[in-house]
């Protein structure tokens, strides 16, 4: 274990974790301002969105460019800054900094320093959504954005069809319909979904239903806004797992079972257990053909 209260750590800076409004600028905390205004620096996602929140709090810090597209140069930037005692505070786009977004290579860059890291709380997307939803809050299992190829999306939504946790998810509007119709042939057409969209803000939107109305509705309207995604937990996951034949098979055993049941190739029968197990055809091949 190890702890931030070194007399080391006194004398550098502190890198201030700030969560901003996810919409609503009342939603802004008292601190999160004044530390904002009292850092020597504030490490943005994107200068031009948080010049607009610094504009309307009176808020004159200068900025540093910081995304996932400068991790290494900027991060290396700010951590001299912080060894030379200057405090940085970092925001993203919206909410929590950490969660989706880049600050969290920072907060790992600052530990292996030994710098301080203090955070200041503010709105979640993701939390905000679930309280709203109506579906069971915890346990949760908070997920974020989805692999982008469909063939990754499809694997891991094959795993998280057996959780009987609460699900969330973030996902861009231009991927929303492939998004739900993969997940409704992996976790079925019934089970509850609630689409958050535009939360805090004027036209603040809970979509609620299952996840066949869900692809009905996207399939139906102009898709427009970020989108938070409740999914309702496996709550039938013990009568599934003894209907599970194979579940204390190894992937070998379960592929030359699959060949002898069925009369298949071993090419056809890989890509069943793949889809079975939620796994790429490339890893139960080299499983089979190793082990």
């Amino acid at each position: 274990m190890t702890s931030q209260k070194s007399a080391e750590m006194m004398e550098m800076g502190k890198l201030l974790i700030v969560g901003t409004p996810i919409g609503n600028l009342e939603d802004m905390t008292y601190r999160a301002v004044r530390i904002l205004q009292e850092a020597d620096f504030i490490a943005a996602e994107d200068t031009r969105n948080t010049i607009k929140l610094c504009n309307h709090f009176d808020i004159h810090t200068p900025m540093i460019s910081y995304h996932e597209h400068n991790t290494r140069v900027a991060g290396e930037k700010i951590i001299e800054y912080l060894q030379s005692g200057k405090d940085i505070a970092i925001v993203s786009d919206a909410g929590m900094p950490c969660i989706s977004d880049p600050g969290a290579d920072l907060v790992e860059l600052a530990i292996e320093h030994g710098i301080a890291v203090v955070p200041i709380p503010g709105p979640n997307a993701a939390v905000t959504a679930l309280v709203a939803s109506g579906i069971t809050p915890q346990p949760f299992l908070f997920w974020g954005f989805l692999a982008r190829q469909k063939k990754e999306q499809k694997s891991q939504l094959a795993r998280l069809q057996r959780y009987e946790e609460t699900l969330l998810f973030y996902e861009a509007p231009h991927r929303l319909k492939q998004t739900l119709r993969i997940m409704a042939e992996q976790f079925g057409d019934e089970r509850k979904i609630v689409m958050a969209r535009e939360l805090t803000k004027r036209f603040e939107e809970l979509l609620r239903g299952t996840l066949g109305e869900a692809v009905e509705w996207a399939d139906t309207h102009e898709i427009r806004g970020e989108f938070c995604l409740v999914v309702e937990g496996n709550h039938n996951v013990q009568e599934e797992l003894t209907e599970i034949w194979w579940k204390d098979l190894s992937v070998k055993e379960h592929v030359e079972q699959v060949m002898e049941q069925k009369e298949m190739r071993s090419k056809d029968a890989i890509r069943e257990v793949a889809e079975a197990r939620g796994l790429g055809k490339r890893d139960v091949y080299q499983a089979y053909h190793v082990e």
